[in-house]
């Protein structure tokens, strides 16, 4: 025997899934400093771990943000980085809903260049503060996933020492929206 779906609750169906297309579709983020699908400049490149850049975070800003958000958090993820669960190389929670762009280097450690409120989460650096690009030597170029997420609450209370799985859980938990772009780096051998 077969089920009929009532063409109503198809049509509701199709309407929430275009306007969340919609809504997704007008929230972007970009820099001035790295192009999306372009390679990054070594100022972005970690210092240590072998890896001898400035250690800066670019400038990063976003527009369309979906209704209803709240506040906003940051995320820079290297998903081909040799460890079986990726790299977090920034993350960034409680970004006020009126601010729509961090400045150059706000991702220093202390937190000083973050807007008020807005909070550094430790990396899998160790600290917490963005730790540049730095795939192995002679390993085929990292992508790293540069993400804003817009959010449903104006805050996110994790531990201070929370990991950026936590994190990253708890953004997920509570994303109404996120833009992302990629861009690439690698090191010769």
């Amino acid at each position: 025997m077969r089920k009929r779906v009532l063409p109503h609750v198809l049509s509701a169906a199709a309407l929430f899934a275009i306007s969340s297309l919609a809504q997704a579709a007008g929230f972007s983020l970009t820099s001035l400093e790295i192009k999306s699908g372009g390679t990054m400049p070594k100022s972005f490149e970690f210092n240590g771990f072998g890896c001898s850049g400035e250690n800066k975070s670019p400038a990063l800003k976003w527009s369309g943000a979906p209704a209803g958000t709240k506040s906003y958090a940051v995320t820079v993820y290297d998903p081909d980085a040799p460890t079986g669960s990726g790299w977090w190389h920034w993350v960034v929670l409680n970004i006020p809903a009126n601010v729509t762009e961090l400045p150059p280097n706000a991702g220093a450690v202390g937190g000083a260049n973050l807007p008020p409120g807005a909070s550094n989460v430790r990396v899998d650096f160790g600290f917490a503060g963005c730790g540049g690009t730095c795939p192995p030597q002679g390993d085929k170029p990292h992508r790293y996933v540069f993400t804003v997420y817009a959010l449903k609450t104006d805050k996110i209370d994790v531990p201070a020492d929370a990991s950026a799985a936590l994190a990253g859980f708890m953004i997920n938990a509570n994303k109404v929206g996120k833009a992302s772009f990629t861009a690439e780096y690698g090191r010769a051998k």
